[in-house]
C-alpha cells in the first residue's frame, strides 16, 4: 500500500512512523519536515499528504503535528478525505471501521513508540463496516464535500 506521511517537525516518533510503515511493507511518500527543503508548516504538509489520497497518488495518509489537531483540520479540508485524530488503538479501529477514515492524524507530543505500534496495528487490521447505517453516515460526509456554495449540504437547509 502507498502511504503519504507528513510531519511539521522531524521528531523521533515521526521517524519511527516512517520506519514502521516501511517495515510493514508500505511504500512511503514523505512531506514536510521529513524531507529536506520541503515546507514543514503543518497546514501545508498535511494538505499535501491528504491531496495525495484524494488524487489517488496514495491509498492512505498519516499526518502529524505537535497536537495532531492542526494536521487533522488541514487534511479534512481536502475533499474526499476523512481524517481522524487517533490517540489509541481503539479510536483508530473505530475510525477505520465506522468512519472509513482514509487519513490517520497523530500527535507528536502524545504518541510514544509502543502507542504508535498499537495505533498502526488497529488502523491496518480494521476494515470499513458494511452496516447500512455506517455506510449511510460515510455517504453523508462524502456529500458534504459536494456542498453548494450557500453552505446547504445533504439534509440541511441554507440560510
Amino acid at each position: 500500500m502507498r502511504i503519504s506521511v507528513s510531519s511539521d517537525m522531524d521528531e523521533p516518533v515521526a521517524r519511527a512512523l516512517v520506519a514502521q510503515l516501511r517495515e510493514r511493507g508500505h511504500d512511503v511518500v514523505a512531506h514536510g519536515a521529513l524531507v529536506p527543503g520541503d515546507d514543514p508548516q503543518w497546514a501545508v504538509c498535511s494538505a499535501r499528504a491528504a491531496r495525495d489520497v484524494a488524487d489517488g497518488r496514495a491509498d492512505q495518509a498519516v499526518v502529524c503535528c505537535w497536537t495532531g489537531t492542526g494536521a487533522s483540520i488541514a487534511a479534512n479540508k481536502v475533499p474526499g478525505v476523512r481524517a481522524a485524530l487517533c490517540t489509541d488503538g481503539a479510536t483508530a479501529d473505530g475510525a477505520r471501521r465506522w468512519n472509513d477514515a482514509n487519513v490517520l492524524a497523530l500527535s507528536l507530543r502524545l504518541t510514544s513508540g509502543p502507542l504508535l505500534t498499537e495505533i498502526l496495528d488497529a488502523w491496518f487490521t480494521a476494515v470499513p463496516s458494511e452496516d447500512p447505517e455506517d455506510r449511510g453516515n460515510v455517504a453523508h460526509v462524502d456529500g458534504l464535500d459536494r456542498t453548494r456554495a450557500d453552505g446547504a449540504g445533504p439534509g440541511e437547509r441554507g440560510a
